[in-house]
């Protein structure tokens, strides 16, 4: 069965940049996982699988892309980095990973169907507003 992640989680980072992950997060995240840059500066947490999947798109759009598409993998190669949670369920947050996401104490965790996304709570409220917008304007997704 695919790992699914949902819901949001308000968490903080302790002393030494480490941030425990939801409970119901951690069983899917035992034997590892990957963590990188994601738009609208917040991090991605990914499961080995969804990562490898996640950079055969960067490698393949790279090759076909032009420059754009270089750039753009080169930034999110250069910020991937492979995460171990602890027996706690604590990951280590590297400080240039937490200065791009805009991380200081307090985390929204948030899951995204195949991913973990960690957010500022300040870049989060834009976020969740934008997508109450677009929300309000969907029909069909039955609701």
């Amino acid at each position: 069965m695919a790992t699914r992640f949902f819901g949001q989680f308000q968490h903080t980072l302790d002393d030494k940049g480490r941030l425990i992950l939801p409970a119901e997060f951690r069983p899917d995240l035992e034997a590892g996982a990957y963590i990188g840059r994601f738009p609208d500066h917040c991090l991605a947490i990914y499961p080995p699988e969804e990562f490898d999947t996640v950079t055969e798109d960067i490698t393949s759009s790279a090759k076909q892309g032009g420059a754009d598409a270089v750039a753009a993998s080169r930034f999110f190669y250069a910020g991937a980095r492979p995460l171990n949670p602890d027996k706690q369920g604590r990951i280590p947050i590297a400080p240039h990973l937490r200065e791009w996401a805009q991380l200081d104490r307090d985390v929204v965790v948030t899951g995204q169907q195949k991913r973990i996304e960690l957010w500022s709570p300040e870049n989060w409220r834009v976020v969740e507003e934008r997508g109450q917008a677009a929300l309000a304007q969907r029909q069909g997704w039955g609701m």
